[in-house]
């Protein structure tokens, strides 16, 4: 392995999958992935963790798969989070600024300011995300360092979650030998692999379905703006595969994904499956539009969620770039149709871009939260190697602002 490269490991600790992905990053920053391990996830449910033990053998397992294709020891990961303990809220900032001429200490300061809102002892801020700067009315501005005004103010999005659930994480990568460099929101990481800058200028909504939640991110003007995650997704499909069709849930989940479609219109009436039966029973030939009306519902479910959600927001007349929809559960037939119909706007499925290797291995929806756990490392380096179960809250924020303003507060 060259000297003059680097290695970043992405974890994505999912509700159905754990994932590990190695990448290599060059003097320039280009991201090559060299390594990936995916294993079904053990003692998760709905994005939070239920069973250590099972979850630390299930990350083992998948950390040691991308050890050996990738020829090298991990030590170090970006983890995700998600959840429906995950809350987004969009807040203000106000300050003087010293001098006349907007510092480092300014930036801190109103950056500050917009984060002092009363948050309950059982949570914690996972990222705080500037989305513009205000000096003397003047908006819009992104990077104020240097600029001349008195009075400078923020919008900033805040992001928490619980505390346990965190810290929960963090123990399971432990176990496992691991130091977590830093959590991420997963529909962050996921928006840094899928969408393109011009998406997040004219305004997009990210939508991530996994195996147990739908994670959203509402990006306008090139900042997030909203965030929220649904606790449905994928599982629930299987759920109801398995009971419509009476076969065990593994059975469920490949015929899911062997046979799986999310619209009757794209089903030919003579196509038949063969369907196991529980109990020993011999396996049933049963009509391919059966299973095929037993997903369509649900996933109608699923994006009308989405729907309320983004309308709840009032965020809807911002989205002149439509909807990206990302994750594992999105690669079923017809699922960017279905949700075109029901959401009314311009719909794409996301695969992660801007990166080069194993490009054919994880250009593929289900790994788009992995694939930008490692861009959001190789953009973060300040957070790199930072003990997360040893961060209080104000060190997360100066962490957030040395994100933004590369490092200028060393």
């Amino acid at each position: 392995m060259a000297q003059n490269k680097e290695l970043i490991v992405g974890l994505d600790i999912g509700t159905t999958k754990i994932c590990a992905i190695v990448a290599e990053i060059d003097s320039e920053g280009a991201v090559d992935i060299v390594g990936i391990g995916t294993h079904p996830s053990n003692g998760m449910r709905k994005g939070v963790v239920i069973n250590i033990d099972a979850t630390v053998n299930s990350i083992k397992a998948a950390v040691r798969e991308a050890e050996l294709m990738a020829g090298c020891e991990i030590n170090h990961v970006y983890a995700g989070i998600a959840g429906g303990h995950i809350k987004g809220c969009n807040s203000h900032g106000i300050v003087a600024v010293k001098n006349q001429e907007v510092s480092s200490e300014d930036i801190a300061r109103v950056i500050d300011a917009a984060r002092a809102i009363p948050i309950p002892l059982d949570r914690e801020v996972i990222h705080i995300l500037p989305q513009e700067f205000i000096i003397d009315d003047q908006d819009g501005i992104r990077e104020p360092l240097g600029m001349s005004g008195v009075r400078l103010e923020s919008r900033v999005h805040i992001v928490t979650g619980a505390v346990t659930s965190a810290q929960n994480i963090v123990k399971c990568a432990q176990r496992c030998g691991l130091t977590v460099a830093d959590i991420v929101l997963e529909q962050l990481a996921s928006s840094e692999a899928v969408l393109s800058q011009d998406e997040k200028d004219l305004g997009v909504a990210l939508i991530d379905i996994g195996g147990g939640t739908t994670d959203i991110a509402i990006w306008s003007e090139g900042s997030i703006i909203h965030t929220s995650v649904l606790p449905v997704g994928g599982d629930h499909i299987t759920s109801d595969i398995a009971v419509g069709l009476r076969t065990p849930m593994d059975d469920a989940e490949e015929i899911k994904q062997k046979f799986g479609c999310a619209s009757a219109n794209l089903v030919d009436d003579e196509e038949s499956i063969e369907v196991p039966s529980v109990g020993g029973r011999k396996p049933r030939t049963l009509s391919k539009r059966i299973l095929t009306e037993i997903i369509e519902p649900r996933v109608e479910e699923m994006f009308t969620l989405v729907q309320q959600e983004i309308q709840r927001t009032g965020y809807e007349d911002l989205l002149a770039s439509g909807v990206v929809i990302t994750g594992g559960a999105t690669l079923l037939e017809g699922m960017a149709e279905l949700a075109e119909d029901i959401l009314g706007l311009p719909v794409r499925l996301g695969a992660p871009t801007k990166v080069g290797g194993l490009v054919d291995v994880v250009r593929s929806p289900q790994f788009a939260t992995g694939v930008g756990l490692v861009l959001y490392g190789r953009d973060n380096e300040e957070s790199r190697y930072l003990k997360v179960s040893e961060v209080n809250a104000y060190s997360k924020f100066k962490k957030s602002v040395k994100e933004i303003f590369g490092g200028i507060f060393q």
